[in-house]
């Protein structure tokens, strides 16, 4: 993927819902059209924030597969 973030979240370590937490809260801090990108570590987290971005209408960008860890990326509407 070829995503600049605006913002990256470290959530690496994190479980089930501290990711989803800190997201809301720095998804609260941005500007509509910048884009989040998180690294987690929780597989939950690959149902989470599809679920997350469709409930609160942000644009879920999509997820990679890091060393150890994912990427998601969304859009802030």
């Amino acid at each position: 993927m070829d995503i600049t973030p605006d913002e990256t979240l470290d959530c690496r370590g994190l479980s089930c819902p501290m990711p989803l937490l800190k997201a809301k809260k720095t998804i609260g801090k941005m500007q509509s059209g910048q884009v989040l990108e998180i690294l987690g570590t929780d597989p939950g987290s690959k149902n989470d924030f599809p679920s997350f971005a469709k409930k609160s209408g942000h644009e879920y960008l999509g997820e990679e597969e890091g060393e150890g860890f994912f990427k998601f990326y969304m859009r802030v509407k």
